[in-house]
């Protein structure tokens, strides 16, 4: 129960003396000074001092006496609703003895996850350093409180503005530059303004380049909610570890996150990208004919057995490139994912996936033909760099030239490359998992043999993320709809839409009145 003792004390010093009553000096021969505390003559006077409280808890180890101390208040009441404040602290189980601070128990807290996976980690990592410790570290673990961390993201908000206006000034410096060139080399002949024109470029670069240098990202609002997710799964570790009380992160409200919705490229949209390099989407996929025509341009492309294995079967690129011939039978047209490469500031590591992503996906016959072909390409090749040059065995089923395995980001350029060359609308390697969904669902595949073809954990996610729908899937469902209702005949209509008049019904008689008489919505109009 609590039962807190309140008391005054201030910071006014008066000279020491000893048990005789004599002053105390110091080395140099001044008067030692002491703290006057709760025995200031001056504390009756109004506003002189400051309130503090105490309350005794459980005895700890051995016994030993712990005592809740805070002071500091210029009332006595907000001493009490202080010291209500840390009761309750208390009552949930919190550490208010300790003076750790959260930069200090995040650290810690991010040793004892040793078995996190490695991209998460980077994660974790990343949020600390640059966010919350740089915002939070500093608060001791018993004040933290939901003030603190609205704070955080209030900076997060102004930082956020501040790089905004830096990227505006980035681009006009930019815009410069390019005006610089332009004029630089329209002054061909003419060597005086050749040379200004030259400086004038020369020096708009070099702004350019420095003001670059301290070009940051903007926090995306989905940042946020990560770095959100982070602390509170730290708050929650440290609840049960009885060092906090409350996981304030769960009562926060950041901006909402808007999932970008995958839009297949239409004539429409691919008119108004080719007239402003505009996407509509930052996900797209593709129609089956545009698919036609990628897989058709790649053809003679080294790798193209792996760009149909994209496009039809939908694995994640890390997946893809961790894919070791041991796991694909072309017989049997299948292939066991069990094993991924993750990437973390460009280091590949090998990693097992999540459970629910460990799968076996069946080849159809075309894709099937086209790894058969690439394991006979591979094989040559290892007989050509048999010689001096060392061929690197690793297994691997999708390899660069020598043998050594394809860097999950190489994979994407060299894609990207593809697209861009080919002509068409752009999507990103990641896309294809959405394409190779809407393409199974145009064939009328079931939403659940798709999920396990892509390794989801649930139908939901497969419907929710990765099924576009396609134009020709809206019309037969537009069709189907419409075709459910019965219809009796209907009656043939005269022009302009009328129904036939019944027989003896006088010309004009409860007719709206004729263009000539006055507007077609004349007749419409209520009477006054």
């Amino acid at each position: 129960m609590l039962n807190p003792n309140y008391y005054r004390r201030c910071a006014c010093k008066a000279p020491a003396v000893d048990s005789d009553g004599a002053p105390i000096f110091d080395a140099n021969g001044s008067p030692t000074l002491r703290m006057l505390g709760a025995s200031c003559p001056k504390l009756p006077l109004k506003g002189h001092g400051s309130w503090y409280f105490y309350f005794e808890l459980e005895a700890g180890e051995g016994g030993k006496r712990q005592r809740v101390r805070r002071g500091g208040f210029a009332t006595k009441d907000e001493a009490k609703t202080k010291a209500a404040e840390v009761y309750r602290d208390v009552i949930g189980g919190a550490d208010v003895l300790s003076n750790a601070t959260v930069g200090e128990d995040l650290n810690t807290w991010l040793k004892r996850k040793r078995s996190l996976a490695r991209t998460t980690r980077h994660g974790y990592e990343e949020h600390i350093t640059l966010y919350l410790t740089p915002q939070l570290g500093h608060i001791k673990r018993r004040d933290l409180k939901l003030r603190h961390i609205e704070a955080m993201y209030d900076a997060i908000e102004r930082e956020n503005a501040e790089r905004l206006l830096h990227h505006a000034k980035v681009i006009e410096l930019q815009e410069a530059r390019d005006a610089a060139y332009t004029a630089w080399v329209r002054a061909a002949g003419r060597k005086e303004e050749r040379r200004v024109t030259r400086r004038g470029y020369l020096d708009a670069n070099a702004a350019l380049r420095e003001s670059r240098k301290g070009k940051r990202k903007i926090t995306s609002a989905a940042t946020m909610h990560r770095i959100n997710a982070t602390l509170s799964s730290f708050l929650g570790s440290g609840i049960k570890r009885g060092e906090y009380a409350t996981n304030w992160a769960a009562m926060v409200e950041l901006p909402a996150v808007k999932r970008p919705k995958a839009l297949v490229w239409t004539p429409e949209r691919v008119e108004e990208w080719r007239r402003t390099g505009n996407k509509p989407s930052p996900v797209m996929v593709w129609t089956p004919e545009q698919t036609g025509e990628y897989l058709d341009f790649v053809s003679d492309d080294r790798l193209c057995g792996m760009w149909h294995g994209f496009i039809f079967r939908g694995p994640r690129r890390g997946e893809m490139c961790a894919l070791p011939w041991t796991e694909v039978n072309l017989s049997g047209s299948w292939f066991r994912i069990s094993a991924q490469i993750v990437e973390v500031a460009y280091r590949q590591y090998d990693e097992a996936p999540k459970q629910d992503s460990v799968r076996t996906v069946t080849l159809d016959s075309e894709t099937r033909e086209q790894w058969r072909q690439w394991r006979i390409t591979q094989a040559k090749e290892r007989e050509q760099w048999s010689g001096k040059d060392a061929w690197v065995e690793t297994n691997r089923v999708w390899t660069h030239e020598n043998g050594q395995p394809l860097h999950p980001d190489w994979i994407s350029r060299r894609f990207n490359r593809l697209v861009e060359l080919s002509g068409l609308p752009p999507i990103r390697l990641h896309d294809t998992r959405h394409l190779s969904a809407t393409l199974a669902l145009l064939g009328k595949a079931d939403i659940k043999v798709v999920q396990e073809r892509l390794g989801h954990s649930s139908r939901q996610i497969t419907s929710d993320t990765y099924t576009s729908v396609l134009p020709q899937l809206m019309t037969a469902e537009a069709e189907s709809t419409s075709a459910v209702v019965p219809r009796s005949p209907q009656k043939e209509t005269s022009p302009r839409g009328k129904r036939p008049k019944p027989e003896g019904q006088d010309e004009g008689a409860g007719q709206p009145p004729d263009a000539d008489e006055g507007g077609p919505d004349e007749g419409l109009r209520p009477a006054a």
